[in-house]
């Protein structure tokens, strides 16, 4: 029997709230900016200000949502774009989605009379809980370069477009996209955004680690740190999501067993129709046997072939390659 193991779903004596729940919760309060921050500038190897935390085009408020969709929009202070998104649960085309919410986080706010000069630049941050295509890392980096089908040199922009917009490739300023396949973490934290892994992973801060944001997401994020009320929904929404994994596990368990029933029903059928092919088999020769036996006893008591055939109602070349044979 096949049986999924998420270890994220850990039981409520964890220590540490998961990400999912304060990136929706307590990361939106600008008392919390400091973790967030910690988080981007450690992923991106740059300090990252957060300016404010805008209102995301596909939040979900209801923790038992099916869709389960999870994200905050965080404007910095110099005017960029970070949309974070966490995705508990499978979806094939979440590539395609991942694709949609920076064309929309864009076309948003980009007013009608504005020039295209003001589209600003965006970073779209996916964590994701499910094997998503195929690859062995867990952490990638997506971004647009342009480059030359003959020369193979990448394309730079103009002297006046990097005065002006203070940038030398295309790629920044294009969508930057970061996907994190947490599930593929070894455990093994061996630099800052290892450490931020394990605790996305675990919901676990180690005492050794020393990334930034993660000393004060240690205190702030601690689950005995909730208000009763706030702990009553932490309870709540890591119960529904537990259910809706064992829901998970239980339909891709029952879709298993019935495709191995299905596969060991097509193999009894398939043994069958071979013995039933032998048997056809063993009675064809035993009747060939019987009647070759017949002719002989015939040819013996002197009649010929003709006469033989005659007798069976089959041809004299019948009957030759069936003494022959």
């Amino acid at each position: 029997m096949l049986i999924f193991v998420y270890q994220r779903f850990l039981s409520m004596a964890q220590t540490h709230i998961r990400f999912d729940w304060a990136i929706k919760k307590l990361l939106r309060h600008k008392s919390n900016f400091d973790i967030l921050e910690g988080f981007l500038s450690v992923l991106l190897e740059e300090d990252i200000f957060i300016q404010e935390i805008l209102e995301s085009q596909s939040n979900k408020e209801d923790q038992f949502d099916k869709s389960n969709v999870i994200d905050i929009l965080v404007k910095n202070t110099q005017g960029d774009l970070f949309l974070i998104e966490v995705q508990n649960e499978k979806e094939h085309d979440y590539f395609h989605r991942m694709n949609y919410g920076q064309a929309k986080a864009i076309s948003e706010r980009l007013g009608a009379g504005d020039t295209y000069d003001k589209v600003v630049k965006v970073y779209s941050i996916n964590i994701v809980y499910f094997e998503l295509g195929h690859g062995d890392d867990y952490v990638y980096l997506g971004e647009t370069h342009f480059k030359g089908i003959h020369t193979h040199n990448e394309l730079e922009l103009s002297k006046t477009q990097k005065e002006l917009y203070h940038v030398q490739y295309p790629h920044e300023i294009f969508t930057t996209y970061y996907l994190l396949k947490v599930n593929n973490f070894n455990d093994i934290a061996k630099d800052p955004l290892d450490e931020w892994i394990y605790f996305l992973k675990n919901s676990e801060i180690k005492d050794e680690f020393k990334a930034k944001g993660l000393s004060q997401a240690k205190e702030k994020m601690r689950v005995d740190s909730l208000s009763n009320e706030e702990r009553a929904l932490y309870e709540t929404y890591v119960k529904a999501e537990r259910i809706r994994q064992s829901e998970i596990d239980s339909a891709i368990e029952d879709a298993v067993a019935e495709l191995q029933l299905k596969v060991e029903e097509e193999r009894k059928l398939k043994e069958e129709a071979k013995a039933r092919e032998e048997e056809e088999r063993k009675l064809k020769e035993e009747a060939k046997a019987t009647l070759k036996k017949m002719i002989q006893r015939l040819q013996n008591k002197g009649f010929s072939l003709e006469e033989i055939a005659l007798d069976l109602e089959k041809s004299v070349a019948e009957i030759e390659a069936i003494i022959g044979g």
